[in-house]
């Protein structure tokens, strides 16, 4: 092989570079991720004695916020001595084992330390510096490890090492999932990882495909359910090979894995009042989630005031229609729904603050089995079951996020507040292990601190890590997938929206791994396409249409004489050689007038006396039809005038 590589250099070394194919070398991995890493900085965290503590495990915010970050970063981090490159002088003492390093000019021993070799071996230490290290109790066996490696065995950064162990949150890197114009209000990632829907205010849903997806991050089909109604809520089947729409009209549509509507229900009758007679939703939908075991069955909830039931097989009718409990009969919009982890019981959000749960069972109706009054002071934007079926989770527009244990639900074990929310799509989930569970926060108009997603401890009930998504829009629906090991979160505002993924390549599996190392396919010479070239025979002058005309007959018709315009009679005394139009507006009617030559009495006499002065000479000489019936013809007889019965 050696000579066959000899021959080819010197083979090679007689044609120029230019000559043959280049073959460039590939993009490591490593270079690959620390494009996308994100810029690791202190997370606060609050412990049970409210002290705020830093972990240089989780970072905050993204590389995208770097100048927004500089306001926001504690200039005083606990652990700075992470840092080899910093002077000992900065370092905690306790950190430290064994002598504090010289510097780097020094020449002395310990370089052998940084594993850096400069030159020839160095010469075994002498027997008083081995004693030294030996009372020193570090250079036994094997040499001295590095700074961090010592660092991290050390006391003072064992409950940071424990942390890290006990959460492991894959946020090292970052990718964003772009493509619409505004707010991202739903998320549903597939049960294997490999699809993600996202669907937004701009009426639009995209699908995503991991693994046919390269670094450019493309979705590959957009969809328009309907026209100008906001998407408000995606969810898978259980099988993944279809998933549920929820808009903001009244039906809700199925469609398959690949994007192909299958049908959508029926919509119900407005005009009836009670809404259990009704065979669908007749106001816009708020929420919608599949049933977690059972693929045939579907959950939705509307701002008409009910929850319903439905059968994927039957888009015609619902298979069973709730009505919340109201304090006094009207209709309240319910603004959120869920199911539990075993598919037996229903969870929905009113909007009058309460929080109603019904459980599935024989003979079950409308009445909630567990009614939790003024839950919250506002609409509640999200719920969420354990998987143990002991904790509920319930996120609101008050700003609040409470833990609700499901044996006693008098009140909440713990409230979050301070974490604004101004959308009615945001949700909370769990942790794949149920550790945490972790929300987003919308942008306040006067706030700096962007939109974040809080990471809380479920044991101990405290806040874990705030980690920054964006400097300027909110974080509305937020994921955190099981089989991926990636946090999902949409983001957007009135112009802009995109789903953030959140990753570590040592503890996540595919998804954004697989897409961020597949560059996209370079165009080759088979690629080019001739941009076609379109013959217009009307751009041809035998085939022109005729100017438009139409200026210029609308200026012919303002001209009085080249238009004939007949002219407007006149008022008021004439002049110009024309009379006034008071008596006529001829110069040989105004004579005839003035003369007596033309006298207008039919004004003054009475119409029977003129028909009835004709009627001697019709008797005398008949003409046209009378001879004819002169001989049949009665006699006509003439009523007297009674004009003497109205003047007396």
């Amino acid at each position: 092989m050696e000579d066959e590589a000899e021959i080819y250099d010197g083979v090679r070394a007689q044609f120029p570079l230019t000559f043959g194919k280049q073959s460039k070398a590939q993009t490591s991995l490593e270079a690959l991720h620390n494009t996308t890493r994100r810029t690791p900085t202190p997370t606060p965290t609050t412990s049970s004695t409210s002290t705020t503590t830093t972990t240089n495990g989780l970072p905050s915010l993204s590389s995208s916020s770097k100048a927004w970050l500089d306001s926001l970063r504690n200039h005083t981090p606990k652990i700075s001595n992470l840092n080899p490159r910093l002077p000992s002088s900065d370092r905690d003492e306790d950190a430290i084992i064994g002598p504090p390093r010289p510097p780097p000019a020094s020449g002395s021993g310990d370089d052998d330390d940084d594993g850096i070799m400069v030159g020839p071996p160095p010469p075994p230490p002498r027997s008083g510096e081995s004693d030294e290290d030996e009372e020193e109790g570090v250079m036994i066996g094997p040499p001295r490890p590095s700074v961090v490696a010592s660092l991290g065995e050390s006391d003072s950064d064992g409950e940071v090492e424990k942390e890290e162990n006990q959460y492991r949150i894959p946020m090292s890197n970052e990718i964003v999932l772009k493509g619409h114009t505004k707010v991202v209000s739903a998320l549903a990632i597939d049960h294997s990882g490999s699809r993600v829907l996202s669907g937004s205010y701009d009426y639009m849903v995209r699908m995503y495909d991991f693994q046919g997806m390269n670094s450019r991050l493309q979705s590959f089909r957009q969809l328009e359910p309907f026209e100008g109604h906001q998407i408000r809520n995606l969810s898978w089947s259980p099988t993944s090979d279809r998933f549920l729409c929820v808009t903001g009209s009244a039906q809700a549509k199925i469609y398959d894995r690949d994007g192909l509507t299958l049908g959508e229900f029926v919509k119900g009758d407005m005009y009836i009042r009670d809404l259990k007679n009704t065979k669908g939703h007749i106001s816009g939908l708020t929420c919608g989630e599949w049933h977690p075991k059972t693929k045939e069955t579907i959950l939705t909830s509307s701002e008409d005031g009910s929850l319903r039931i439905w059968d994927v097989n039957d888009f015609k009718s619902q298979k069973q229609v709730i009505k919340p409990k109201l304090a006094r009969p009207r209709r309240v919009a319910v603004t959120t729904c869920t199911w539990d982890w075993e598919g037996k019981c229903i969870a929905g959000g009113i909007g009058d603050g309460s929080i109603q749960i019904w459980n599935l069972k024989p003979g079950w109706g409308s009445r909630p089995d567990i009614y939790v009054e003024n839950a919250h002071s506002d609409d509640i934007s999200g719920l969420k079951f354990s998987s143990d079926g002991k904790i509920l989770l319930s996120r609101s527009f008050d700003g609040s996020l409470k833990v609700w244990d499901l044996r006693q639900m008098k009140e909440p074990l713990k409230v979050f507040n301070d974490l604004p929310n101004n959308y009615a799509q945001t949700n909370i989930v769990f942790s794949p292990d149920e550790q945490l569970f972790l929300t987003g926060t919308s942008v306040e108009r006067e706030s700096t601190t962007g939109g974040l997603l809080c990471f809380y401890d479920r044991t101990k009930l405290e806040l874990v890590s705030k980690v920054g998504i964006s400097p300027s829009c909110s974080v509305v629906q937020c994921a955190w997938h099981p089989k991926l090991n990636q946090v999902f979160a949409t983001t957007g505002d009135k112009s802009q929206g995109g789903t953030h993924v959140l990753y570590d390549p040592t503890l996540s599996e595919r998804g954004a791994l697989v897409c961020v190392a597949r560059a996209p396919r370079k165009k080759s010479v088979d690629d080019f396409e001739a941009a076609p070239v379109v013959h217009n025979p009307h751009a041809l002058p035998l085939f022109r249409d005729q100017p438009s005309r139409k200026r210029q007959r609308e200026k012919i018709l303002k001209d009085p004489i080249k238009s004939h315009k007949p002219e407007l009679p006149m008022t008021g005394p004439g002049h110009g050689g024309r009379v006034g139009t008071t008596q006529g507006s001829l110069l040989t009617q105004y004579l005839l007038k003035q003369g007596g030559m033309i006298k207008e009495t039919w004004m003054e006499e009475d119409p029977r006396e003129a028909i009835l002065k004709y009627a001697d000479v019709a008797a005398k000489d008949p003409k046209f039809i009378a001879p004819a019936y002169a001989q049949t013809q009665p006699e006509p007889v003439f009523a007297k005038s009674d004009s003497e019965d109205e003047d007396k």
